[in-house]
């Protein structure tokens, strides 16, 4: 069968997921930027950057921010999309598409922020829309799903084990340096297990099987989803929302599908082009986020940085 029989050979149903996972990119984008926005307003009334963690005082005030409030709650939707799409179709389908985010992103923050973006910028965010639609593709008509049993679980709560502690090393050792990449990467990898957890619950109630198993990837998908948000958080102090979405539609996307082939099996019947395929088109994506780290005009200023913050009028 040929790949274009492979795609006209799926179950409609699949296809169902496509438009809500562009709905939740979009909502992805607003929440990011509205949340991004408030957070640096936090900063200037107190006085005080979070590029070294939130303080109960940026908290309290954050809490108290319409634009974040507003922001957290987009996001909240988004995730809901996100949950959506993915009890329709596959992983390596859906998650991918968040990229759309970082279009939306970089358009809003620019005309918000007043910040134009040179050809450097532009061709990083191309860069990185490039590698991922590229990667999905290939996933797209070489990958198939394949049973989870308790042992692929097993695995990937172990390696998410290993992950959680590394990612908990880096927010200590690097806390009070500002480096926004750190905190998007490790956001992005959080929420990659995130997104492969959910869809492994899904799975498994579908399946009517919710045991202990299920309940504690259920726990683990909440410990990375609230990590995730600390890191995220964090970034924006030090970072664009352009920069952050990128690195979590980015990243996000190549560590679920990772986990897709390594653990869970599903391209297993790959030919070897296709891996390196998706070596090479998972590498520009991220050679683009690593370009809008270096070359965004807005990247390690925190918005207590005279004309960083820009203008714009969400509260």
């Amino acid at each position: 069968m040929s790949d274009i029989d492979e795609v006209l050979a799926m179950d409609p149903r699949q296809l169902l997921g496509i438009p809500l996972a562009l709905v939740g990119a979009a909502l992805l984008a607003f929440g990011a930027q509205y949340q991004s926005r408030g957070l640096n307003k936090v900063e200037r009334i107190v006085g005080e950057s979070a590029g070294a963690g939130l303080s109960i005082r940026h908290v309290l005030n954050l809490l108290r921010r319409p634009s974040w409030v507003s922001g957290t709650l987009l996001l909240g939707v988004a995730v809901l999309f996100q949950i959506a799409s993915l009890s329709l179709s596959p992983l390596i389908i859906v998650q991918p598409i968040g990229v759309v985010g970082l279009v939306i992103t970089s358009i809003l923050n620019s005309r918000l922020s007043g910040v134009r973006l040179g050809k450097r910028v532009k061709t990083s965010i191309g860069l990185c829309v490039l590698g991922i639609v590229v990667f999905v593709t290939i996933a797209a008509f070489t990958a198939s799903d394949q049973p989870v049993t308790d042992a692929k679980l097993i695995t990937i709560l172990i390696i998410f084990a290993v992950v959680l502690v590394l990612a908990l090393l880096l927010f200590v050792a690097f806390r009070h340096q500002g480096v926004a990449l750190i905190y998007i990467v490790g956001a992005g990898v959080l929420y990659g297990f995130v997104a492969t957890f959910a869809k492994v619950v899904i799975g498994r109630l579908q399946q009517g099987e919710f045991e202990w198993l299920t309940w504690t990837c259920v726990g683990a998908l909440l410990v990375g989803a609230l990590l995730g948000m600390v890191f995220v958080q964090n970034a924006y102090s030090s970072g664009p929302p352009d920069l952050v979405v990128a690195g979590l539609t980015v990243i996000d996307p190549i560590v679920a599908v990772l986990i897709g082939i390594v653990v869970l099996n599903e391209a297993a019947g790959a030919p070897p082009w296709a891996i390196v395929a998706f070596v090479l088109s998972g590498a520009v994506a991220v050679i683009g986020v690593l370009g809008l780290a270096k070359f965004h005009p807005q990247t390690g200023h925190s918005a207590l940085d005279t004309g960083v913050a820009g203008g714009g009028r969400i509260s």
